[in-house]
């Protein structure tokens, strides 16, 4: 096939997509109280995060209000609310759309590997949806949470009150949740860059110190806030990643290698 044989084939594959994602977008923007309930979960006294470990239950926060609200969120634009709703429909949408997307995309490169990278490929893709959910779930239960009620609570002076408007709390949790799936992405990376021997764990084991604080550059560039907090909250995670993925690799390099002693 040309080159233009092959966009015109990559744009077939995406039609279904598109329609899929839209499809949900509308049906999830018509579930609007469930879905905001979910949304807003972590802004209420009872989410399970702040009732199983009661972190902040000594604070005395008097924005709590008798709904169970947390900090009561306003609205300071006409069509805030309306776009903020559509906002949140396509990207539940996406999210939920994620695992199909990238099946269609696999079927689309698939006439063009061979049966040991199908192979790969298969596990990559599994792996790759299981960590991209895990590192959501991550951030809706553990990192957004914490970071929420931390910077709720903060004030550079009594006189000062915070107003937290629904657009800021909505943008923090988009991209919270979006840069934690993807981070949570890099184990996947290191053991397929590993199997392509681009990388081993001496190499990553030498960079560690650079890797260090690149991770905690990168999260301060892609934190919604600039507290300190926050920075650690995402940082932690990724560096632990980080070492999950050299693990990963050893344990891959040792597998190859045994393989290779047993045909030799």
């Amino acid at each position: 096939m040309t080159f233009w044989e092959h966009l015109e084939e990559l744009r077939k594959t995406l039609i279904l997509p598109i329609i899929v994602v839209a499809a949900l977008a509308v049906v999830i923007f018509l579930l609007k109280e469930p879905v905001f309930d979910i949304i807003l979960a972590p802004n209420s006294t009872e989410f399970i995060t702040y009732r199983l470990t009661g972190f902040f239950s000594s604070f005395n926060n008097q924005n709590e209000n008798s709904q169970g609200a947390f900090v009561q969120l306003i609205n300071t634009e006409l069509t805030s609310q309306f776009i903020i709703h559509l906002k949140i429909s396509f990207y539940v949408a996406l999210l939920l759309a994620v695992p199909f997307i990238f099946y269609k995309l696999y079927q689309f490169i698939a006439p063009a590997l061979y049966r040991r990278e199908k192979k790969y490929s298969t596990l990559v893709l599994t792996f790759s949806f299981i960590t991209f959910f895990i590192g959501l779930f991550v951030s809706y239960f553990i990192i957004f949470p914490f970071s929420f009620r931390f910077l709720a609570n903060y004030q550079v002076s009594g006189s000062v009150n915070n107003m937290i408007t629904l657009s800021s709390y909505t943008g923090t949790l988009i991209t919270l949740s979006l840069v934690m799936g993807l981070f949570f992405e890099l184990p996947v990376i290191a053991w397929l860059l590993a199997k392509l021997g681009m990388i081993n764990a001496g190499i990553l084991k030498k960079y560690r110190r650079h890797a260090m604080v690149g991770i905690l550059i990168l999260s301060a560039i892609i934190t919604p806030t600039t507290d300190i907090f926050t920075l650690l909250l995402v940082s932690i995670p990724i560096i632990l990643l980080y070492e999950l993925s050299i693990i990963i690799v050893k344990i891959s390099a040792k597998k190859c290698r045994k393989k290779f002693e047993y045909i030799k």
